[in-house]
């Protein structure tokens, strides 16, 4: 019993800890009173926290004012080296983006979301650095429904009771049944498209990395949507981001 209660506040103590992190990201730094505040905590113990954050460099201490500090980026660049597909792609990516003149972005599925691991930038319209390490909602975009059309059928449903369907733009879907049968076409067609379902103004076409039968990652192509037609997808760049997947997946196999 004794153990049980331990285990609790251990754990209630990791959900604070990750609440002040988290609290930390959005705002962009807070003191221990707007963070107590914020939480809904004791300054105590938020001061506990930042001071044990402190001490391992994930937080920086400015004059009383704490934000996060670059030893996330340090985790987060080691976590991506260790990811087998980012090695298999960045090259070809590269080459990708420079062959199309478009955006070509790495996209990696992992608890039901896609997170944007690696991209190379042409004729930007947005900030590219802050794309980098977000993460994406798999059904809104077109990396996603790559990566989605090649799952089992059970999974997908899965992840929509689990994620539901929510809307980004008015393009996104959200009914159930016209993702499935958009999910179909998917797997018709090679690629996967994003008309404005995403984000408004852009359009983008993907085909997901598959290993051992699944899909570990998906590689899309996005830009303006006068520039990225739907004319222009089928006559000029679903054949070079076919042909870029498939030596990924080549790399992949023979390292």
């Amino acid at each position: 019993m004794e153990g049980d209660e331990t285990n609790g506040r251990s754990i209630k103590s990791n959900e604070t800890l990750f609440s002040i992190v988290e609290s930390l990201r959005e705002t962009g730094g807070a003191g221990v009173t707007e963070l107590a505040n914020r939480l809904n905590l004791a300054k105590s113990t938020v001061h506990k926290h930042l001071v044990s954050l402190e001490r391992h460099k994930y937080v920086v201490n400015e004059d009383g004012r704490y934000r996060l500090g670059l030893q996330f980026f340090n985790v987060g660049v080691s976590v991506r080296n260790e990811h087998e597909v980012y090695h298999a792609a960045k090259e070809r990516i590269d080459q990708l983006a420079f062959d199309v003149d478009e955006t070509v972005w790495l996209i990696v599925p992992e608890n039901g979301m896609g997170m944007f691991v690696y991209g190379v930038p042409r004729n930007e319209s947005f900030s590219f650095d802050s794309t980098i390490g977000n993460w994406v909602p798999l059904h809104a975009n077109s990396a996603g429904k790559a990566i989605l059309a090649h799952l089992p059928e059970r999974e997908v449903r899965d992840f929509v009771d689990r994620h539901g369907l929510p809307a980004r733009t008015e393009n996104t879907i959200t009914d159930r049944k016209t993702l499935f049968d958009e999910l179909e076409r998917v797997r018709e067609r090679g690629y996967a498209v994003n008309f404005q379902e995403d984000l408004r103004g852009l359009h983008a076409l993907a085909t997901p990395t598959i290993r051992d039968g699944r899909p570990v990652a998906a590689v899309a192509i996005a830009g303006a949507a006068n520039r990225v037609t739907e004319e222009r997808i089928e006559r000029e760049l679903s054949e070079p981001l076919l042909e870029a997947v498939d030596d990924i997946e080549l790399r992949l196999v023979y390292g």
